[in-house]
């Protein structure tokens, strides 16, 4: 079962009122790809970091047999996401949002990823998700993920692209 996944592949920084932990591997992509790894073969990863982003989570990727063909490694920071978690750990607050080499993240998706059956859309811009479906070669199944950050700033983006 091939699954591509593209997103947002990030350091985050979240507190609690038990513990605060800084520049944590985060992003949707990574997440997303990190657990399909023990139920689906190849996974596909397509996301961008800066020049900043530890080696140590790339080995973490390759692990898990992740294809990282499609990250891209460009010059500047890593999306950085900071938020800080209640007692009631539903509710939390945004505290930073920096988009950085995200801001100009193009998901170009590679020639053998294009086939993947599956296609995870992790939350980037919903017009980069659409860009992403446009190069895909006839997926069996789609999901999209999203948060505040594109429900509020591209919303009519976002509901054309659930149509």
């Amino acid at each position: 079962m091939s699954l591509l996944v593209v997103g947002s592949v990030a350091l985050d920084s979240v507190a609690t009122p038990f513990d605060k932990v800084e520049d944590a591997l985060g992003g949707s992509a990574t997440y997303i790809s990190l657990a399909s790894s023990y139920f689906a073969s190849p996974v596909y990863l397509v996301g961008t970091v800066g020049e900043d982003f530890p080696k140590k989570y790339i080995d973490l990727l390759a692990k898990h047999e992740i294809d990282l063909e499609g990250l891209q490694i460009v010059p500047g920071k890593t999306f950085r996401w900071a938020g800080k978690y209640h007692y009631d750990l539903n509710v939390r607050d945004t505290l930073l949002t920096e988009l950085n080499v995200f801001e100009k993240f193009d998901p170009v998706i590679p020639e053998k990823f294009r086939k993947a059956k599956y296609v995870c859309l992790g939350n980037i811009d919903p017009v980069l998700q659409m860009k992403v479906l446009d190069q895909m070669v006839d997926p069996q199944f789609v999901v999209c993920d999203t948060m505040n950050y594109w429900i509020e700033g591209r919303k009519p983006e976002l509901i054309k692209l659930l149509k």
